[in-house]
């Protein structure tokens, strides 16, 4: 399947049932197997290990034959859950499409979820097997690996990318050099309704804790064609993005784009602000994915005067901040919001001719958002608590794994109707049903695109110390920070690390005075 216009992708939306992913991208990969398909970031030895890649589509079609086939070496059976925890670099998006080439479901964490809550969520969702790298700038990744992989039982392999695997890692940083291991199995001839069923996992996070988020390869391209139809990305566009696929958000905004243009890929691991400047010039940059936040704050600066994208398209992980955004005025790139709700969806919007952020609207939520006959990709309501549920095509419409609502164990909630409260608060204009977000889920709190119970902080921190506190403040490009106060800081800080948490709760205890 091509997208190229409007036509084509309704299409794709109309055979969302039967379609995959890797079945997109193995079209692209017969129509140009030449082009560059997948560019890493220019700094990409500064934060990881390994030179940068630039792979064609038949390049990338090899590599993502030879993982698919390693895994099925391994004695993976189909549908297993493989765990990916991995930067924003080439080889996670070719592990993502490898795991779906060999019929399984990918489970992506998110990179800074340390050996607590990845053990936790590994666990509750049955993981065989965990890939990673060596390190992710100075902290070793392996170690940590191998850590959670003794913590969860349901763990066979941990696999991995870097020079000098830890013992016991099963390594596939040869299959870049070497030939394709044994081709796995087709999944058509594996299975019927292939696209129907679970592809990827993502974690929710809400006032109960870490819970998984399941969806198929339909409600994932769902959420891509949102994204593409509302920024009019365009055939083999060159695509730069700053978005690490470890979320629901972020897999449509990062590898589905890329997936459905069948264009080029450039990676950025944020942030550094001149090197994405050098990608977006160097690559010549169609669009460019980033934080709304900081993508405002670019605007200010020079970065977009040589050779700027045609489209920005900009993520806000701390929604209820959208409305009041400074307006858009850079002439000739246009600016697409997407308001994130955590794993439940989001609401792609171009901004106005003003400048001002476009209104959403309760009802059917179309792509693109002001078109009568767009493709509806989820609709929208004010819950009687006064917060947004979204339902429809790209939300999960089951809970995962199957029968968790029997156990008593928290999960990810399907409510009457199949509407997911996404626990935003908002309120309604009457005449015109434009939904205004007015704040973020009760008792969380949100780091960039991190999420934490205000319960479990506390915890985690009294149990190290009684008399040490913890706060969430305003941050206005990241929504919201921690700051720690503890009578001994740096024991603090030594401890809540041999736990296991994130580094950015161990972060909110660090000394302040030289600052």
């Amino acid at each position: 399947m091509i997208l190229g216009d409007q036509a084509t992708t309704s299409a794709a939306a109309n055979n969302a049932d039967s379609i995959t992913i890797d079945d997109i991208f193995r079209s692209h990969a017969q129509r140009r197997p030449d082009a560059l398909a997948l560019i890493d970031a220019t700094n990409r030895e500064s934060f990881t290990d390994g030179k940068p890649r630039r792979l064609t589509f038949a390049a990338a079609d090899r590599l993502i034959s030879a993982m698919a086939g390693r895994l099925h070496q391994m004695g993976l059976p189909t549908d297993s859950v493989i765990a990916i925890q991995l930067p924003n670099v080439v080889e996670n998006i070719l592990v993502t499409l490898a795991i779906w080439r060999a019929g399984m479901i990918a489970a992506t964490l998110p990179l800074l979820c340390r050996r607590t809550d990845a053990a936790a969520a590994l666990a509750r969702i049955g993981a065989k097997a965990l890939i990673t790298c060596g390190r992710v700038g100075a902290f070793d990744h392996g170690r940590l690996a191998m850590s959670v992989g003794a913590d969860v039982f349901s763990i066979r392999y941990i696999a991995g990318f870097g020079e000098s695997p830890p013992d016991g890692m099963v390594s596939f940083e040869d299959l870049f050099a070497g030939e394709a291991d044994t081709a796995p199995p087709s999944e058509r001839e594996r299975r019927s309704n292939v696209a129907a069923h679970v592809a990827a996992i993502t974690f929710h996070v809400g006032e109960s804790g870490i819970v998984p988020a399941a969806r198929s390869h339909a409600e994932l391209l769902a959420g891509g064609l949102a994204v593409v139809l509302e920024s009019g990305v365009a055939q083999n566009a060159v695509i730069l993005s700053t978005i690490v696929p470890a979320s629901f958000a972020g897999i449509c905004l990062t590898l589905l784009p890329w997936a459905l243009c069948g264009g080029t890929l450039v990676l950025h691991h944020p942030f550094d602000a001149a090197t994405l400047g050098s990608q977006m010039r160097e690559e010549r940059c169609d669009t460019l994915i980033l934080p709304g936040p900081i993508a405002l704050r670019l605007a200010a600066t020079d970065i977009f005067a040589m050779q700027g994208p045609a489209a920005i398209i900009a993520t806000w992980r701390a929604p209820e901040r959208l409305a009041s955004s400074s307006p858009w005025h850079e002439s000739g790139i246009a600016l697409i919001d997407v308001p994130i709700f955590g794993e439940a969806g989001f609401a792609p919007a171009r901004r106005q001719p003003d400048g001002k952020p476009a209104a959403i609207s309760a009802g059917a939520m179309r792509a693109p958002h002001d078109s009568a006959d767009g493709v509806v990709v989820a609709e929208l309501t004010r819950t009687d608590a006064g917060t947004i549920a979204l339902r429809g095509p790209m939300v999960p419409h089951h809970a995962y794994p199957p029968g968790i609502e029997l156990s008593g164990l928290p999960y990810f909630k399907i409510g009457a109707g199949g509407w997911v409260d996404s626990g935003y608060t908002c309120r309604t204009d009457t005449t015109t049903r434009a939904i205004a977000v007015t704040g973020p889920p009760s008792g969380i709190v949100g780091i960039g695109g991190y999420r934490f119970p205000l319960g479990e902080l506390y915890e985690a921190v009294k149990q190290v110390d009684s008399d040490a506190t913890i706060a969430a403040l305003p941050d206005p490009l990241i929504g919201q920070r921690l700051i720690g106060n503890a009578a001994n800081r740096a024991a603090m800080q030594a401890t809540l690390n041999l736990v296991g948490v994130s580094p950015l709760i161990v972060a909110a205890f660090r000394d302040r005075t030289a600052a």
